[in-house]
């Protein structure tokens, strides 16, 4: 069992099987503009990042007449009702979540928006075993830079060398261990060869109770 005194969720790819439903959002957006299949976005490149690092490449190749707040607002709307008709929390995740937090005190730290993070979590109840949340909306520069996960673990009170972050993307792992963390990289969205960099990858959350939880 890994020491720890806190622990950090990843939303998206983590607690959340969302990847092909923000990509799906994107993509009927981009539709919806004009663009199809010619947006030029190769969405694996995104994992792990915020909807504005996409929007932002997005504008700079194809300069559309829509500023970024509406370009944001249009594709944060489709995705919520893609979540809200489908519901799709991992399986474990739940038992896991509900284990660790009796034991340690726990954070969402996402690249998605408020709206988005707290859409997911009041399902299956998850809110009330996350003290603190912290989105990229809170943060000038999103992972793979750390501050979102140094404030984090500041909202937490936890030193950051005491905090294990949980994450399914090569730029959060980046995040974490730019933030003096220790990592566990799970393979919802990557091959574990994109994860290396992480302390240690897994595959299923009963992996990551064998190494977080008390036998």
């Amino acid at each position: 069992m890994l020491p720890y005194s806190a622990v950090i969720f990843d939303m998206d790819g983590v607690i959340v099987d969302s990847e092909p439903q923000h990509e799906q959002a994107f993509r009927e957006i981009f539709a919806e503009l004009g663009y199809g299949d010619r947006h030029g976005i190769h969405f694996p490149d995104y994992y792990g990042r915020s909807d504005r690092a996409v929007w932002l490449d997005f504008i700079a190749a194809h300069q559309p007449p829509h500023p970024l707040e509406d370009l944001t607002r249009l594709k944060e709307d489709r995705l919520l009702s893609l979540l809200a008709a489908e519901e799709p929390i991992f399986e474990g995740l739940p038992e896991l979540v509900g284990a660790l937090a009796l034991q340690t005190r726990l954070a969402v730290a996402s690249g998605s928006t408020h709206s988005v993070i707290q859409a997911v979590l009041a399902m299956q109840d998850l809110r009330r075993h996350f003290p603190v949340v912290v989105s990229a909306q809170d943060v000038v520069r999103g992972k793979p830079d750390p501050d979102i996960f140094l404030l984090a673990a500041q909202k937490l009170e936890a030193d950051p060398s005491g905090c294990v972050v949980i994450e399914d993307s090569a730029a959060g792992v980046a995040a974490a261990k730019a933030a003096g963390m220790r990592v566990i990289g799970i393979t919802n969205s990557l091959p574990a060869e994109r994860l290396r960099d992480a302390d240690a990858v897994v595959r299923t959350y009963a992996e990551i109770s064998r190494l977080l939880l008390p036998v």
